[in-house]
């Protein structure tokens, strides 16, 4: 028989399988659960290529809820390792994309192309229009806003501070997406508030591939920062010390934190408290800052936790879905609240 304190050790050794379970069976209950109740073997009878019982099964499942499952899996992620590379870099646990402001400069770059430009970018010898320009919008603000907090943190060696500087960006972003709501159009009003209320629905199955591909190629990019990371955890001083260029990883980390918001936001809107609670949740269940674990874990944990919120988001029978941001905060402002009393001498 094994001890308290030998089967902690033993989860924590295998927390990543753990969670890699729990991970399938949320993929796989975000199939069969909706407003339709679709029985386990009928989605795997889809999924394998046979045919199903009913013929619209197949369209739901394929069409709709497929490529909603693996959108969630992937920001998920991509939203907990921002709020991990942003925490580590700035050294503050309340670090994160929506504290700092770059989903607000994302949203900002949104509603710039969807309310001023009327959802396309022209620029003399080419156009861009639909997503495409969306996602170049969304990640022209992030980079901008990253790119601003970056300048920020180099002045300003308060972590406090940085905090308030960040909420005032995004206060200045707020308000210019407010006026520019307010000299819209009545249509373009009501789409960017639906794209704002934030849903993992906004990704067909046509252009699943490319979001895929651009978020596994920022994920790859964050791993390849585990290193320089675990050194800026003792300060940027030891890390030069160690021969880390700091410079270059603060870049790098811009462009991948930049390029996982901007996408993220661009088709899924501003996901709220994902970035911020997923990586203490992962540090919790690890007990540990090493990133060659923690960030992985975050991914994993980032991807359960939306998934769940996805669930919760599906209503019985025909009431459909509610927003995605209404239950986000339920998961994530726990965590938060429990961060800051712990921290509360720290910061």
């Amino acid at each position: 028989m094994y001890s308290m304190k030998q089967l902690k050790t033993l989860c924590k050794k295998h927390f990543a399988l753990l969670m890699a379970v729990l991970i399938i069976v949320l993929f796989g209950l975000n199939l069969m659960v909706g407003s339709v109740s679709i029985p386990a073997d009928e989605v795997w009878r889809i999924l394998t290529g046979g045919t199903p019982a009913r013929d619209s099964w197949r369209y739901i499942v394929l069409e709709a809820r497929l490529p909603q499952a693996v959108t969630a899996l992937l920001t998920g992620g991509s939203l907990a390792t921002c709020g991990l590379l942003l925490q580590t870099a700035f050294r503050n646990p309340l670090a994160g994309t929506s504290i700092l402001g770059v989903s607000s400069g994302a949203s900002l770059g949104v509603a710039i192309v969807m309310l001023l430009l009327g959802g396309s970018i022209a620029t003399g010898a080419f156009t861009l229009s639909g997503f495409l320009s969306v996602l170049t919008g969304a990640f022209a603000g992030s980079m901008a806003v990253m790119g601003l907090i970056l300048f920020f943190a180099a002045v300003l060696r308060s972590p406090v501070l940085l905090l308030i500087m960040g909420m005032m960006v995004a206060y200045v972003t707020s308000s210019l997406i407010s006026l520019l709501n307010f000299f819209s159009t009545a249509e373009g009003v009501q789409s960017y508030m639906v794209w704002g209320l934030g849903h993992f629905g906004g990704v067909s199955l046509t252009r699943l591939p490319a979001y895929a591909g651009v978020t596994l190629v920022g994920l790859g990019g964050a791993l390849l920062l585990v290193k320089p990371l675990n050194a800026l955890l003792l300060g940027e001083r030891y890390a030069a010390s160690l021969g880390i260029r700091v410079g270059r990883v603060r870049q790098m980390l811009l462009l991948v934190t930049g390029l996982l918001t901007a996408v993220s936001t661009a088709f899924c809107g501003p996901i709220l408290f994902l970035d911020l609670a997923v990586p203490h949740i992962a540090r919790l269940l690890l007990g540990t800052s090493n990133h060659h674990r923690l960030l992985p874990m975050t991914m994993l944990c980032g991807s359960a936790v939306a998934l769940l919120c996805n669930l919760l988001c599906t209503l019985p029978g025909e009431a459909g879905l509610i927003p995605l941001n209404t239950v986000t905060p339920i998961i994530g402002a726990p965590v938060v609240i429990y961060v800051i009393l712990r921290y509360r001498r720290g910061l």
